[in-house]
């Protein structure tokens, strides 16, 4: 009897929880994860083959579409400045803002790509470098390869990707803030869909969730290679799987701990030391680093990004380096698209009490500038170091991974044992934000009652689950296929947005429009 009576109040414990989940949305990406993950596990070749073959298919079928796609979003960011919307203040005319200019600046930076250009801002521009795409008939090694992999950094990590960020993020603030739509990714298309469909809502949710579980296991990816390479600098300790799975669980419990305290709370602080840490850490850069080098590289490398941008924008229509655009440009425009959904439900949510305008200059320009200049640093500073003999940055790239480059530079400028505990704590509070962010969105997708204001909770055991699913896949990916493995997991997530993004397009000109004829 006591047995009985314990089994049911446990039943009835689960039941509680189970019953504020919204079963269509939930349980159909959550399943496809966990029996992924298990195939993974128990056939692990196996299952490295058949997402090898996945994403090569993505990758060859889709490239130009991708490529298309980002450059109209550049395209509808500009095209808000001259248009009527600009002057519309997301909320109505009596919002109040819910974070300072300060506050809301910090947060967009440490909730994009603030993971990535700590990763890929020294090691990306090496790759480049050392071996550059035949079409551009530059030698490895040279000084043309180098102003390349400088203006493709500008081109991977500034403008497109923060406007693949920022037009969904203004299509939901204004429907879900001005048109009182629900906390769903079916709102930013309210222009299109205007008789509201739960059930197109619930799709379009839960292929959204999926996707981005895959792009946030492979940045979290990035971030464990990055720290456990950081870890290992500074305490000899080898790089084993023990290593990468306490790595692994730090993350996870940091960024759950940080997203159960509130999104007015936890995420708030952390972005804004966060902040303040890339500002130092690009400042001594500048300083004690190859200075005139770092200035060259950005004067050059920001002439040749504005002269060819739409050439290598378009490189995946044209066809002219497929495997090369395939392997850089479509797995950074997949990536940003595997996470853009579900992000600019979080954007969005911020920027209530601001007009249009002040959105696309805090959630568009302002980031990207900063993108610019730290890869100007970063990068200019690997690829002087490498031509000048200063450290064998390439080969150590080779020999130890992206990750351990950074920790190669530090070695040889000043101060090194304090520069970096402070790099390593910025990659963790980078992604601890980032995902804090994105596992409330996620979380408020799964639940039941809809979000009206950030002092909505979500249940917490959701936020657990999900952190615990993005944690396992991230280290099963990393242990067993390293960086191809991220690249794969960010292709995969990014195909099925690419479709999503395409509708948002649409109902952003049909928004413009109706603004522009004053019936919106």
């Amino acid at each position: 009897m006591l047995f009985l009576a314990q089994q049911d109040k446990f039943l009835k414990f689960i039941s509680k929880y189970l019953s504020q989940l919204r079963p269509s949305v939930f349980w159909p990406p959550f399943t496809l994860l966990i029996v992924a993950l298990s195939i993974s596990l128990v056939f692990p070749e196996d299952f490295l083959k058949i997402v090898n073959r996945l994403n090569d298919w993505v990758l060859n079928s889709f490239s130009g579409l991708f490529s298309i796609v980002t450059l109209i979003m550049v395209l509808c960011c500009v095209v808000v400045f001259i248009s009527p919307i600009r002057n519309v203040k997301i909320g109505g005319k009596d919002a109040i803002p819910l974070l300072t200019r300060w506050q809301w600046f910090s947060i967009i930076l440490c909730t994009t790509v603030a993971t990535g250009i700590l990763f890929w801002g020294t090691a990306e521009p090496l790759y480049h470098l050392s071996d550059p795409p035949e079409f551009i008939g530059a030698e490895p090694h040279s000084q043309k390869a180098g102003r390349f992999a400088i203006s493709t950094l500008f081109l991977h990590w500034s403008f497109t990707p923060y406007a693949i960020y920022t037009i969904p993020a203004l299509c939901f603030a204004i429907g879900f803030y001005n048109r009182k739509r629900s906390f769903s990714l079916q709102t930013m298309l309210f222009p299109l869909t205007k008789n509201h469909s739960a059930n197109w809502g619930k799709i379009i949710d839960a292929i959204c969730l999926y996707a981005l579980v895959l792009g946030m296991a492979a940045s979290l990816g990035a971030g464990i290679l990055t720290l456990s390479g950081g870890i290992s600098f500074l305490t000899s300790v080898s790089k084993t799987w023990i290593l990468l799975g306490g790595t692994t669980l730090l993350i996870v419990f940091a960024f759950i701990l940080s997203a159960i305290s509130g999104l007015l709370k936890g995420i708030k602080n952390l972005s804004s030391i966060n902040a303040i840490l890339f500002f130092i850490l690009a400042a001594y850069l500048l300083i004690t680093g190859p200075t005139a080098a770092i200035a060259s590289s950005f004067s050059n490398g920001m002439q040749d990004y504005f002269y060819q941008f739409t050439e290598m924008s378009l490189l995946g229509v044209s066809q002219q380096a497929p495997e090369w655009s395939s392997s850089w440009t479509n797995f950074y425009w997949a990536n940003w698209m595997a996470w853009a959904p579900v992000s600019a439900l979080f954007l969005g949510r911020i920027s209530r009490g601001y007009t249009v305008k002040e959105f696309m200059i805090f959630n568009w320009i302002i980031p990207s500038v900063f993108a610019i200049l730290w890869m100007s640093i970063f990068g200019g500073t690997a690829i002087d170091f490498e031509l000048n003999g200063t450290s064998a940055l390439v080969e150590n790239l080779n020999s130890s991974g992206p990750e351990s480059v950074m920790y190669k530079i530090l070695e040889v400028l000043p101060y090194t044992k304090f520069v970096v505990p402070l790099f390593l704590i910025a990659i963790f509070l980078s992604f601890v934000t980032a995902a804090d962010s994105n596992t409330e969105a996620m979380s408020a997708l799964s639940q039941k009652n809809d979000v009206h204001d950030l002092q909505t909770k979500t249940p917490t055991f959701i936020k657990i689950i999900w952190g615990v699913t993005i944690g396992l896949v991230a280290f099963t990916m990393i242990s067993f296929s390293g960086i191809d493995g991220i690249k794969q997991l960010s292709n995969l997530g990014g195909l099925p947005i690419l479709f999503f993004l395409v509708a948002v397009i649409i109902s952003f000109v049909l928004m413009l429009k109706n603004y522009r004829k004053g019936t919106d």
